[in-house]
């Protein structure tokens, strides 16, 4: 019996080992969403299921179309997930924690926080896990989005609205200093797929 028992536990962690492995090259399709934002700011993207929390959060940057200048958190239950920092206590790190560890089903959803001050939060939910799709060239593809990523440093989604009242009304008292501080225009609508994936093609795949 002794024997058997021990059999059984080899057999049960060799077939979670397998599973871990076979999603792990697996095809992730993950729908972003940046809360807060009416209509919503979102996009999808393609990702390995191998990837790492802190693969991810590069990803994540250039399909959103942040700079990347500011700390980040992945929040996942009670757990937090980011670089690890003085100013951030009791957060595990992101490099060792792939996602199809913290997501190994479809429908689960979690929250990625960019940049503490402002606190930009983005809703990850898994749409669908695909174990028969192709690999994956290099660390991730985006398939849709819809609207253009607000500009840095802008004061979180309620900035953003004052922002766009301000660049959208030419009477408004900071229309000149706004559309100045942007560079001169700024399109909320603005979404180019092919130049989203040209920024995600210089990313390296899964480590």
């Amino acid at each position: 019996m002794v024997q058997t028992g021990k059999l059984l536990n080899r057999e049960r962690v060799s077939g979670v080992k397998k599973g871990l492995d076979r999603a792990k090259t697996t095809t992730y399709q993950l729908r972003v969403t940046l809360l807060g934002t009416n209509p919503p700011i979102w996009r999808r993207i393609a990702v390995s299921g191998g990837i790492s929390l802190g693969h991810l959060h590069g990803v994540l940057l250039q399909a959103m179309g942040w700079d990347g200048g500011h700390m980040h958190l992945f929040h996942l239950g009670k757990t937090d997930y980011g670089e690890t920092h003085p100013e951030l206590e009791h957060v595990e790190d992101q490099w060792e924690v792939r996602l199809c560890d913290v997501a190994p089903k479809a429908k689960k959803r979690f929250v990625w926080e960019y940049d503490m001050g402002d606190t930009w939060l983005h809703e990850i939910f898994v749409e669908k896990i695909d174990p028969a799709a192709p690999p994956l060239k290099g660390a991730a593809v985006c398939l849709a989005g819809a609207r253009a990523c607000p500009p840095e440093d802008c004061g979180g989604v309620y900035g953003y609205e004052d922002f766009l009242k301000a660049v959208r009304d030419p009477k408004h008292e900071s229309h000149e200093e706004m559309l100045e501080w942007i560079g001169g225009e700024f399109d909320p609508e603005a979404f180019d797929l092919k130049e989203t994936n040209k920024a995600l093609s210089k990313l390296k795949g899964p480590r």
